[in-house]
């Protein structure tokens, strides 16, 4: 039995006084036994396999006969990307135990099969200091470390645990960058959660939040128990919106400008994460004890589902303009309290969610693309990697991001999805024109067949901007996002509507429909479908599932009633003849002209790279506004 006890993320609790690695160690992760607050499973942190314990965030109680592990996703210590990618030979545990009991260390292999390390037994202890040093060398394919403790008739108390290296320079200033956009509680519940972990808090060089909203942070109540808690270090910008590349960017710049050390850590983090403070820890030393430098980046777990974890790490598929692609063997929407990331992985970049960039890879390969958003963070990493910049997806170092399930991407964003792919595809890779058009045509048809023309119109927009060149980019994105939206309002099944008032459909022809099941032979059904639907051969109304909507399905009926993935409404697709052929034939035109003029595109794009990433670029950018 467990008994979980969790600190509101607003009560800032008193520094610990337990003693922490002095400045010849690095610490690199503490062990947590709870979350930052109520919301965050608690077998994230630990397990108690046996008896009675009370987890509390830094401590544990356990009865008589009880047994805890920290084999879970926050409890483990990442030992294979620490033998991998620093020259630590070992790592040091400290502990404070009371009571009577065992505190065992244990190990994974690459497979997964567990093997002890050691045993410590404490006998009648009154905040007995442990410090046991456990070598890191039998990692190199995979594996971590955890701890374990046991009782027998008497109970045991653990606390202040703490994962730490040998520190062989000077530590790195660091700054949080926060771009934020009319999210102002998101934004402000994450400075909260940061500011009220003291330890964590009070190791940070800067905090920039660059706010790009109307609604903004500073005009909530909170934002100034933050400030004050966070004084000199909260440095408070905004700016008109220019996306999250222009916010990002701009906490970069200002960050590289203002902090007087040689080298900082850049962690760049979304407004609307869920925190959990330790990552910064973590993150953090890893990026300093890295014998080179290093991208290090925190994994995302589901908002909505906090057990699971999005993906191990990711990969970009340029070829098909494709990227979130998990890397061979990584785990992919997995339940972490039931799995583990034993093998060790590599990711080609890291999203921005919260990733960190040393400021030497801002000085060698510039500053990021002025794209507006999406795509940004990938062109980022793919360019760092090209330099000899890796990216490291540290297990354990996660935070909670809004479920990519329940977001609609049938959305105006696309334009911008579509359009920096192509552009990062044209800098990143051999970008052969006839299988990015041909992945493209798919897109495209897939659209049309489904009645959705306002995706159509924006990609058919996309390529042509792209084919247009640099100048595209001239605007920051700020021009670019007003005529896209326009673009997109102007088709009528872009509108989410309430499921109870659809417009122009009665309730009693909103029967839900299911597809009978997945088409073998897609060509012949994709024709067949076409024929059906310029020959005005559909069936009537239907109601369709988010998880149904599939072109084979929707494309049978001359309205559709679509569930929007978020659950919040829905959609009303209603077959446009006119609509479907004139974009069609401005699709096939545009996609055309990227096959014969696309390798001019690519080598306009790549000569343009210096400038666009430039300091001086995005200097204008930000005067200009």
């Amino acid at each position: 039995m467990a008994i979980t006890t969790q600190p509101q993320v607003t009560a800032a609790p008193a520094p610990t006084a337990r003693p922490e690695p002095g400045p010849s160690r690095l610490l690199a992760q503490r062990t947590l036994f709870a979350g930052p607050n109520a919301d965050v499973p608690a077998a994230m942190y630990s397990c108690p396999t046996r008896g009675v314990a009370v987890c509390e965030r830094d401590r544990v109680i356990l009865d008589g006969h009880a047994v805890v592990s920290t084999n879970t996703y926050f409890g483990r210590f990442p030992a294979s990307y620490w033998q991998r990618w620093t020259s630590a030979r070992s790592v040091e545990l400290e502990a404070v135990l009371s009571g009577t009991g065992l505190l065992r260390v244990i190990a994974s292999d690459s497979d997964g099969t567990p093997r002890t390390l050691t045993t410590h037994e404490v006998l009648d202890g009154h905040e007995e200091q442990l410090k046991l040093t456990l070598p890191l060398d039998r990692f190199v394919d995979g594996g971590a470390m955890w701890v374990e403790l046991e009782t027998s008739t008497a109970g045991m108390t653990a606390e202040s645990i703490r994962w730490s290296v040998a520190a062989l320079k000077p530590r790195r200033a660091t700054a949080v960058v926060i771009c934020t956009y009319n999210r102002a509680d998101d934004c402000l519940a994450t400075l909260q959660t940061l500011t009220a972990d003291h330890a964590v808090a009070g190791e940070l060089a800067a905090v920039y939040v660059v706010d790009q909203g109307t609604d903004t942070v500073e005009s909530r109540p909170g934002f100034a128990d933050v400030q004050a808690a966070l004084g000199s270090v909260l440095r408070y910008v905004r700016q008109p919106n220019l996306g999250g590349a222009g916010g990002f960017t701009r906490g970069i710049y200002e960050a590289v400008r203002n902090e007087t050390v040689e080298r900082v850590n850049l962690l760049l983090m979304d407004d609307d994460i869920r925190l959990e403070p330790d990552t910064v820890v973590r993150l953090r030393a890893l990026a300093d004890r890295a014998d080179e430098p290093i991208l290090v980046g925190g994994q995302m777990l589901n908002l909505l589902h906090p057990d699971r974890l999005h993906v191990g790490a990711e990969r970009a598929n340029l070829a098909i303009l494709r990227a979130g692609q998990p890397v061979p063997d990584a785990l992919t929407n997995a339940d972490v309290t039931e799995e583990q990331q034993d093998l060790r992985i590599d990711g080609d970049y890291n999203a921005w969610w919260t990733c960190m960039i040393p400021s030497e890879v801002v000085s060698q390969i510039g500053y990021p693309l002025p794209v507006f958003f999406q795509w940004d963070d990938i062109e980022y990493g793919l360019r760092a990697r090209a330099a000899g910049f890796p990216t490291v997806t540290l297990p354990g170092a996660g935070v909670w991001h809004a479920d990519f399930s329940w977001k609609n991407w049938d959305d105006w964003s696309r334009y911008f999805s579509y359009r920096n792919s192509l552009i990062t595809s044209a800098l990143h890779s051999e970008f052969d024109r006839r299988r990015i058009t041909d992945h493209l045509a798919r897109q495209l048809i897939d659209a049309l067949v489904s009645m959705r023309y306002g995706l159509a119109a924006l990609l058919i927009r996309a390529v042509e901007d792209f084919l247009r060149g640099p100048e595209s980019l001239a605007d920051g994105g700020t021009e670019t996002a007003a005529a896209v939206r326009k673009l997109w309002a102007e088709h009528p099944e872009t509108k989410t509507h309430p499921v109870s008032a659809v417009p122009g459909v009665r309730s009693v022809d909103m029967k839900r429909t299911a597809p009978a099941g997945t088409p073998s032979m897609m060509r012949a059904v994709l024709a067949k479908r076409i024929v059906t639907q310029l020959r005005r051969r559909t069936h009537g109304t239907a109601a369709i599932s988010a998880a149904d909507a599939h072109w084979w399905h929707v494309s049978l009926f001359e309205t559709a009633v679509v569930t929007d993935p978020s659950q919040e409404g829905v959609r009303l697709r209603r077959f446009d003849r006119d609509a479907m052929t004139r974009l069609a034939r401005e699709g096939g035109t545009v996609l055309w002209r990227l096959v014969r003029e696309g390798r001019d595109a690519r080598d306009r794009w790549r000569a343009a790279l210096p400038e666009l990433s430039d300091r001086q670029t995005w200097s204008r950018h930000f005067e200009s506004r």
